[in-house]
């Protein structure tokens, strides 16, 4: 049995542009790697089938899994239609987080397979596949610190985090990806984060820097649930965090501390007893492929 890590990912900036015509909206984010993770455990096979289990019951087995789907994608490219896989997931990301759970899973599948090949795929070969199994899997497959746009499949590295902890935490409730989108259309106008401020800002290494222009765009629709947002990030930041906002579409939220900071792990016990999930976790420079 083989495994693999599936580092999960932060928004530090979110930013929508116009609506293309294949009725996608155009994405600029700067991404973040952490070390709050999934298992990968794999093992090959040669009877075609691809399988997925996992901790958590009712996340599905079969392609609607990004998993199972880049494990199939994979082998159609090498053309080895023969092969399969029986993959176990132990989950640590929360699903419907806004924190590339699925993504990760299946970019770590994508290396794992890579690194087993006697033949492996090149770097941009492995990114062309994970540009066809989600938006999020080609910056979950090389990690660190990047700004994507497009859909999130065009990624340029930049400056890797500054040393720091995170802490997550995600309430009981997701927040649906299609609703919050058109509940973001229906605004008449909407604040652009700073994105070049916040690229000059990891070039400093600074984190009141990055701080004070962390932004996404989603916080802005009119939502109930945004209130429990807006709730968390005030308790982040009575903890002692620089800044705080919510990561992709959330409903996590998370804040960035100082390494020297105080009572990180008592906040972490506290938001988890109160809202169902907390995790304190640091920043993972780029992946190896």
């Amino acid at each position: 049995m083989h495994t693999e890590s599936a580092w999960a990912k932060l928004n530090i900036s979110l930013d929508i542009g116009e609506k293309r015509s294949d009725g996608f909206h155009s994405m600029k984010m700067i991404m973040q790697s952490i070390s709050l993770c999934d298992t990968i455990e794999l093992e090959l096979t040669e009877d075609g089938k691809i399988t997925a289990d996992t901790t958590l019951p009712y996340i599905p087995a079969d392609e609607r899994n990004l998993a199972v789907k880049a494990a199939k994608k994979y082998f159609e490219t090498i053309d080895r239609k023969d092969l399969g896989a029986k993959m176990y997931i132990h989950k640590r990301i929360p699903v419907g987080a806004g924190m590339a759970g699925g993504s990760s899973d299946a970019a770590a599948v994508l290396r794992l397979l890579n690194r087993l090949s006697p033949d492996p795929l090149s770097a941009a070969e492995l990114l062309a596949i994970a540009e066809t199994v989600g938006s999020d899997v080609a910056f979950c497959v090389q990690g660190g610190t990047a700004l994507a746009e497009g859909r999130g499949e065009i990624l340029t590295p930049l400056c890797d985090f500054p040393s720091c902890r995170f802490v997550v935490c995600k309430p009981k409730f997701s927040i649906s990806t299609p609703e919050l989108f058109n509940s973001f259309d229906r605004l008449k106008t909407h604040v652009h984060p700073d994105t070049a401020g916040l690229i000059e800002a990891l070039k400093n290494q600074s984190i009141p820097e990055i701080c004070r222009r962390m932004y996404n765009v989603f916080e802005d629709v009119e939502d109930r649930r945004m209130k429990t947002v807006a709730e968390i990030k005030s308790r982040l930041m009575d903890g002692g965090a620089v800044g705080a906002i919510m990561t992709g579409t959330g409903s996590a939220v998370f804040g960035v501390f100082k390494d020297d900071a105080m009572d990180v792990d008592a906040l972490v016990k506290a938001l988890k007893a109160e809202y169902g999930f907390a995790a304190a976790a640091v920043p993972v420079n780029q992946i190896s492929i």
